[in-house]
């Protein structure tokens, strides 16, 4: 069984433009998501999905920096760029992480990863029912499963995403959630603003030293410890799905 983490990228963004490749201490922050997710015993081959812009060349570039593969496809139909990607490299089973997520945890991408396994379901992610911080998110999903989205997506909220039409069509698909025994949600760890930048600037400034990888646990520490971080992006409000 071949597990891919397909992670989309692009240059182009409405609130920080360019925001993949900016760095945070000695990486760029695709650098971070791609360092991390190879620290994922269970994921066999990363392939970054970036799209067939001129701009994205620094996409390819950065992936071939790290030694992992790249796809270029549609920049507006993101779903079948992730299936094309998800074809091309014979994914048996996609995971699927995006790239302003450069504190995605391996433990957390792991067992995900375990429990879609143990559970033979098509669907499983840690988003659904939010209790990680935002910015952790991680789904796992059969290539069938893909191309049964790839073949019926109906509208532009399917096709502008990857996984909304499984998990809006539960009598279509089996789905499980990961769940936390406590409640974090109210972190937000993900890149899309000078805020978040700041925040996710000053995590790694705390804990992050070469060559290795800290938990996010780590990170609710630091956070408790220091309340004064998470008042840094506390306003800001996730896109909600279609905007």
């Amino acid at each position: 069984m071949n597990r891919v983490a397909i992670v989309q990228a692009r240059m182009g963004s409405t609130r920080l433009a360019g925001k993949v490749m900016k760095t945070i201490e000695d990486h760029t922050v695709l650098g971070h998501v791609i360092n991390r997710l190879k620290a994922v015993d269970s994921i066999d081959s990363i392939v970054i999905a970036t799209t067939t812009n001129a701009e994205d060349i620094v996409i390819v570039e950065e992936a071939m920096k790290y030694n992992v593969m790249a796809y270029r496809g549609s920049s507006d139909h993101v779903l079948s760029r992730y299936y094309e990607a998800a074809n091309e490299y014979q994914a048996d089973v996609i995971i699927r992480v995006t790239s302003d997520c450069p504190l995605i945890d391996p433990e957390v991408t792991n067992e995900t990863i375990k429990l879609w396994e143990e559970s033979k379901v098509d669907y499983v992610s840690n988003k659904r029912i939010t209790t990680f911080p935002r910015g952790l998110d991680t789904e796992v999903f059969s290539f069938d499963a893909l191309k049964k989205s790839y073949d019926n997506a109906y509208n532009d909220i399917h096709t502008e995403h990857v996984t909304p039409y499984i998990y809006l069509h539960e009598d279509q698909f089996s789905i499980n959630d990961y769940i936390w025994e406590q409640d974090y949600s109210k972190y937000r760890w993900t890149l899309d603003t000078p805020e978040d930048y700041e925040l996710i600037t000053q995590i790694y400034k705390h804990l992050y030293v070469k060559n290795k990888i800290f938990s996010w646990l780590d990170g609710i520490k630091l956070m408790e410890e220091h309340p004064d971080l998470f008042e840094i992006n506390r306003e800001i409000k996730q896109k909600e799905l279609g905007e």
